[in-house]
C-alpha cells in the first residue's frame, strides 16, 4: 500500500476543544469560527487541534484501498476509464428504471430530504479544502487549483456560489435545523476540508490528492439527482456539480492538471506523489453519500422527532385528551413509549396507516393553518410524518416503489459563473473600475459592509494588496456571505487578468 512520507514530527494528542460534541464535529465548529472576529483567521486552540487531527486522519486512511495509478503519468488514462465506467453504470442504472425497477437510494420524499440534511455538514463547506492556495495566486502552478476554487465560489455570483446554493435548498425544503440529528461521522468529511484549508502550507500534496479524488464525478451524484427530481425536489445543486466537475475541461481535468503542474522538478516527485495518494485516501472516511442514504429507517427518524417535540410538548396537553386510556402528556413524558404511542394512535383510529394522510385526525391536528397543532411540525418534521402515514404498516424504509419514472433532464447548461464582464477585455479595466463594479451599492445599514470593503481595496497600493485584502473574505466561513461574495468576485477579476 501507498504509504504517506512527510517530514512532519509525530503529532501531539488533539487538544479538547469541546467536550459536548465529538471530534470531528468540535473541529469543524471550531474551524468555522473566526478568532477575534478577524476573516480568515483562526484561533491558536483550532489550529492546533485541527492540524493534530488531520495527522491522525491521514494515519487512519492510510490502510484503505485506492485506485489510483501508482505513475501520475497515468492519470489521464484513469480519469478517461473512470469518467467511462460511471457512464456505463448509470446507462445500465437508467435502463432499469425505465423496465419498472423503484428507485434505488429513496424510498420517499422524507428518505431524500433525510438525505440532504445528512450531508450538509459537507456541503455547507464545498470546496473549503483549497482555500489555503488563494496565497499562490500569481504562481501559474496553482492556477488550475484556485480556478477550481473560485468556480466553487461562483466566482462571486450568489446563483453558482456552491454553498449559497445548498443553503437555498435546506431552506427550501425545512432542512436548515439538522444539527442536533447526526452523528460525529457525518462531520468528518467537513472537518477534513477545513483542516486542509487552514494547513495547505504543511499538507499542500494532501490538499491536491484530496482535490483529485473530490473533483471525480460519483455515479452517486447522477443517481441522487435523477431520484430527486422525480420527489420534486430542485436538484440543481447536483447536475451543476455534473457539469462542472466534466472530465474534458471541468473541475475533474483541472484536478489533474493542477496535481501535475505542481509535481516538484528538483526535489523527489516520488515522495511528493505518496502524499498525494495519502490525501486521495481521506475522501473514504467519514459518513459518505451512500453511508446516509442507507441509514434511514422511517419509524425511527419519526420517533426521534417526536422524542424531541415531547421535551416541550408534554407539559402543554390538557388532561382531557387520552390515547389507549392515558393521557398525551403521560404518553410524551416517557421517550420510550412513543414508539407504543404511534401503536395506539393507529389503533384507535388518529391514524389510518396506508391511507391518504387527510384520512387521519391526527394529520388534520397539524395540517393547515387552523389546525390546533399548527407549526409544531417543520416543512420536514410533516414529510416524515406523512410519509409514515402514507407507508403500509412494517414497510421496510428503503424498500423503494414501483413506478415508471419521469424522465429526468438537467437543465441547460448555464453561461460560465462570473461571465457579468464577458465581452470585456480583461486588461481594459482599472484596479478602481474593477472594485467600484463589483462592490456597487448603497452605504446604508444593510449594504455597510460592502462599502467599508470598497474603501479597503480602493486604498489598496496595488493589485496584489488588493488581492490580499479580498483573500480574507473568501474563507469558508465567509465567502457566501454578500460582503464575501463581493470580495470574490473583485479577487476573480484581477485573478483573470494576472493569468
Amino acid at each position: 500500500m501507498l504509504q504517506v512520507v512527510s517530514p512532519r514530527r509525530e503529532p501531539a494528542p488533539t487538544p479538547e476543544l469541546n467536550p459536548r460534541r465529538g471530534r470531528a464535529e468540535s473541529i469543524y465548529h471550531a474551524l468555522l469560527r473566526e478568532h477575534g472576529g478577524t476573516p480568515g483567521q483562526i484561533d491558536e486552540l483550532a489550529r492546533a487541534a485541527s492540524r493534530s487531527w488531520l495527522a491522525d486522519r491521514l494515519e487512519a486512511a492510510a490502510d484503505l484501498e485506492s485506485d489510483l495509478p501508482d505513475d501520475p503519468r497515468a492519470l489521464a488514462d484513469w480519469l478517461e476509464e473512470g469518467n467511462r465506467r460511471v457512464g456505463a453504470q448509470y446507462r445500465e442504472y437508467l435502463a432499469e428504471r425505465q423496465a419498472g425497477a423503484p428507485r434505488r437510494y429513496f424510498s420517499c420524499r422524507s428518505h431524500a430530504l433525510h438525505f440532504l440534511r445528512g450531508v450538509a455538514p459537507t456541503k455547507l463547506v464545498d470546496g473549503a479544502w483549497l482555500y489555503g492556495l488563494l496565497g499562490r495566486a500569481e504562481d501559474p502552478d496553482y492556477a488550475a487549483l484556485i480556478r477550481i476554487y473560485l468556480e466553487e465560489l461562483g466566482e462571486g455570483s450568489p446563483d453558482k456560489n456552491h454553498v449559497v446554493l445548498y443553503r437555498k435548498l435546506l431552506d427550501a425544503n425545512g432542512c436548515e435545523h439538522f444539527a442536533d440529528q447526526l452523528r460525529d461521522e457525518h462531520y468528518v468529511q467537513g472537518a477534513l476540508q477545513l483542516s486542509l484549508a487552514h494547513h495547505a502550507a504543511d499538507f499542500l500534496p494532501e490538499v491536491i490528492g484530496f482535490n483529485l479524488g473530490y473533483e471525480q464525478l460519483p455515479l452517486h451524484l447522477l443517481i441522487s439527482a435523477y431520484e430527486l427530481s422525480e420527489l420534486g425536489i430542485d436538484p440543481y445543486y447536483f447536475t451543476l456539480h455534473v457539469t462542472v466537475d466534466n472530465a474534458a475541461t471541468g473541475h475533474a481535468r483541472k484536478a489533474v492538471d493542477g496535481l501535475l503542474n505542481a509535481l516538484p522538478r528538483l526535489a523527489d516527485p516520488r515522495a511528493f506523489y505518496r502524499r498525494v495518494a495519502a490525501g486521495y485516501k481521506l475522501n473514504g472516511l467519514g459518513a459518505g453519500t451512500t453511508d446516509v442514504i442507507e441509514g434511514f429507517d422511517l419509524e425511527r427518524e419519526l420517533v426521534a422527532v417526536l422524542a424531541d417535540k415531547a421535551a416541550i410538548g408534554a407539559a402543554l396537553h390538557s388532561d382531557y385528551c387520552r390515547i389507549g386510556g392515558r393521557l398525551v402528556s403521560d404518553w410524551l413524558s416517557e421517550p420510550g413509549s412513543l414508539p407504543a404511542f404511534l401503536a395506539a394512535l393507529e389503533s384507535n383510529g388518529w391514524i389510518r396507516r396506508g391511507q391518504d394522510p387527510q384520512n387521519s385526525r391526527f394529520w388534520q391536528l397539524i395540517q393547515s393553518e387552523r389546525a390546533p397543532m399548527f407549526g409544531v411540525f417543520n416543512r420536514y418534521e410533516q414529510q416524515l410524518i406523512h410519509d409514515w402515514i402514507v407507508a403500509e404498516p412494517r414497510e421496510q424504509a428503503g424498500a423503494g416503489e414501483r413506478r415508471t419514472p419521469r424522465r429526468f433532464r438537467p437543465p441547460p447548461a448555464a453561461a460560465a459563473p462570473g461571465s457579468v464582464s464577458a465581452g470585456v477585455p480583461p486588461r481594459a479595466r482599472s484596479l478602481v473600475e474593477v472594485v467600484r463594479r463589483e462592490t456597487a451599492g448603497d452605504a446604508d445599514d444593510f449594504d455597510g459592509e460592502r462599502a467599508a470593503l470598497r474603501e479597503r481595496l480602493l486604498a489598496a497600493p496595488d493589485r496584489r494588496a488588493a488581492m490580499a485584502t479580498a483573500r480574507e473574505l473568501m474563507s469558508p466561513a465567509n465567502h457566501h456571505s454578500a460582503v464575501g461574495l463581493a470580495a470574490t468576485r473583485v479577487f476573480s477579476r484581477l485573478f483573470d487578468e494576472a493569468c
